[in-house]
């Protein structure tokens, strides 16, 4: 059980960090993402930075050697986002991070399913 339970939220962890990653290189069709991006004091090239990040963490979740490191990263990455919400005084989004902030710690704590 412990094992599927992993490899959903790694396939969940991937998708979404490979999604949000391809998402970045195109903000302008993503209004919402943009204002984000604006509030936050994000220009192009640190979004560029970020999904090139996410699109990273998104492959590397899926190996046994790497996803421990991709995991953090993306813990990283969102804590980051939380601490930049909380500056520009955007406390709903710090908030709403907080459930995403959990999902790579809890695959940390559950371990790559393919590993032995």
């Amino acid at each position: 059980m412990k094992k599927i339970i992993s490899t959903l939220f790694i396939l969940i962890t991937a998708f979404l960090s490979i999604k949000h990653g391809w998402e970045g290189f195109d903000i302008g069709s993503h209004p919402e993402q943009a204002k984000m991006a604006t509030e936050l004091g994000f220009g192009k090239s640190v979004i560029t930075i970020m999904s090139l990040v996410g699109i990273a963490v998104g492959i590397a979740v899926l190996f046994p050697r790497s996803y421990f490191i991709a995991c953090v990263v993306n813990a990283v990455t969102i804590v980051l986002i939380m601490a930049f919400s909380l500056k520009a005084g955007n406390y709903k989004t710090a908030l709403i991070e907080i459930p995403f902030l959990l999902i790579p710690l809890l695959i940390i704590y559950l371990g790559h399913p393919l590993k032995k």
